[in-house]
């Protein structure tokens, strides 16, 4: 069975001890990673890297081992997407430490969906329930897809709210993919693998563990276009969150609160700093015109017959112009003015390098 670079990096992101700075250093240090079984320890610990975690490295690393591995994976009913692959999610890119691998179960596409995090207490109350599950409904049913973090209270009521719409719900896991946590969520579980998206960063049989979750928190955020923070405590998770939001330049939502609950003292708080008040799912749609679609799945602005022939070429992930010309057969001076007009229509926004990116 033949390896590639990406199966050495599979490998060597599941060594127990390797952390993401560890493999970024390896990278920078190698062509390629097939190399690293053959290293002397010594040219390891130059590179700050422990002994024993260089010979677990030595060891993991070896063609057979890896091998063995890649012929594992391929029992799996989960995926494996990597930095290396094409549709490793644009937006998680972007972040600082994106995950060099992923593991997925369930719909593999809803990566490439636009998406907003939904986040909050463990311990809501009936009105942040509601708010939660509503909105996420609302948010599902115009196409949005809602990420969060499978964990009790608001994140269970967003995933079951975006269940119940067409744009669906992606649960960030602060454990392995196979590991159900917490274990009252075991349905809601079922159901994300069977309709939705579950998603974690770290090998099958990592055990739950309370350092991971604040690392869970930056790529509900990283997947996100903007974070929605339902009800928070002084000190809660989801404040953390909305830092990672803030850190990448996400937009940060706040649903208020009566002033003397211990629930609303964080998201109160994050309205007083600037992030933006929710009084109704409006308040976020109105925020990406160009990724909203009717609830009935139908785009929310009309097209000429030569913009939608243009838009069907541009996807979530992003369409370089030239690949634009050459797939819609269009000269510069008949495809900038439609582009500029999907602009104008909130269907379309230009990024950097002159790629073009819609989100249905």
């Amino acid at each position: 069975m033949p390896l590639d670079e990406r199966d050495w990096l599979i490998a060597l992101d599941a060594v127990q001890g390797v952390g993401w700075r560890t493999i970024q250093r390896l990278v920078q240090a190698t062509s390629s990673l097939k190399e690293l079984a053959d290293w002397p320890v010594e040219q390891f610990r130059a590179l700050g890297i422990r002994s024993n975690i260089a010979m677990a490295i030595q060891e993991k690393m070896r063609p057979d081992c890896v091998r063995a591995w890649k012929e594992r994976r391929q029992e799996w009913p989960y995926f494996v997407i990597t930095v290396l692959d094409a549709d490793y999610p644009r937006l998680l890119r972007d972040i600082h430490q994106p995950p060099w691998v992923l593991y997925g179960l369930g719909h593999r596409q809803l990566l490439q969906s636009p998406a907003i995090g939904m986040v909050g207490t463990r311990n809501p109350t009936s009105y942040g329930r509601m708010a939660a599950f509503k909105l996420a409904r609302q948010l599902s049913e115009h196409g949005l897809t809602v990420v969060s973090g499978l964990a009790r209270g608001i994140d269970t009521e967003a995933h079951k709210g975006a269940l119940q719409g067409s744009g669906g719900t992606i649960a960030v896991l602060g454990c392995g993919i196979d590991t159900i946590y917490p274990p009252e969520n075991k349905t809601l579980y079922g159901l994300i693998a069977e309709k939705g998206l579950l998603l974690s960063e770290y090998p099958p049989g990592t055990p739950v563990h309370a350092g991971l979750f604040p690392q869970r928190n930056r790529l509900i955020s990283g997947l996100s276009h903007g974070v929605v923070v339902v009800e928070a405590g002084q000190h809660s998770g989801a404040l953390i969150t909305a830092d990672f939001a803030l850190e990448q330049s996400r937009d940060v939502f706040a649903v208020p609160g009566p002033i003397f609950q211990a629930q609303s003292v964080g998201t109160n708080r994050l309205i007083r700093e600037g992030a933006k008040i929710v009084t109704g799912v409006e308040d976020i749609l109105e925020e990406y015109p160009w990724a909203v679609q009717a609830p009935a799945g139908q785009p929310l602005i009309e097209l000429t017959p030569e913009e939608s022939q243009v838009l069907d070429h541009i996807d979530a992930v992003g369409t370089h112009i030239d690949v634009l010309k050459k797939m819609t057969g269009k000269a510069w001076n008949e495809l900038y003015p439609i582009l500029m007009q999907l602009q104008l229509k909130k269907v379309v926004r230009q990024l950097p390098g002159a790629y073009f990116v819609r989100c249905r």
